[in-house]
């Protein structure tokens, strides 16, 4: 086992408060956190606080795919550091994403996950949280527009 690690990037036209809402809540953590493109919505608990927990159940064909971890730190809107406990993941394996406002209410996050069993599941990771990113952008986009249309 070593401290292979996972780095993934994301530009997300949306106001970093809402990107970063978007971790913490679990009706729209449920869309967004799945295996794999075209999954059925995570079943999502979340206690969003330091200290509190969270489990997510990704469901990939009839294999439900448990995911926990608690929160060990929450900066609103910059920072958001949480464990990451699976079947595939080693001991003390930590997730970390950043964000940063960018010109035109667009934010980037930059995901960093540490500790991988070996380098097939580290890539799989890295697979994982792009495709994971993808989906926060289109879910958010969304909601953007769901929400404009409801003032027109």
């Amino acid at each position: 086992m070593t401290d292979l690690t996972v780095n993934v990037e994301k530009l997300i036209e949306a106001p970093i408060e809402k990107v970063f809402d978007a971790w913490l809540n679990p009706k729209i953590l449920a869309q967004f956190m799945m295996p794999m493109p075209g999954m059925p919505e995570s079943d999502v608990e979340n206690d969003a606080r330091e200290g509190g927990s969270f489990s997510i159940i990704m469901h990939a064909g009839s294999d439900a795919l448990p995911h926990t971890g608690k929160y060990l730190e929450i900066k609103r809107p910059d920072k958001l550091v949480f464990t990451w406990v699976s079947h595939c993941s080693a001991d003390n394996s930590i997730v970390t994403l950043n964000f940063k406002k960018t010109d035109n209410n667009k934010t980037n996050i930059s995901l960093s996950h540490i500790k991988f069993i070996d380098e097939k599941t580290r890539s799989d990771h890295e697979g994982g949280w792009t495709g994971i990113l993808s989906k926060l952008s289109d879910v958010i986009g969304q909601l953007t527009q769901n929400i404009r249309q409801d003032y027109v």
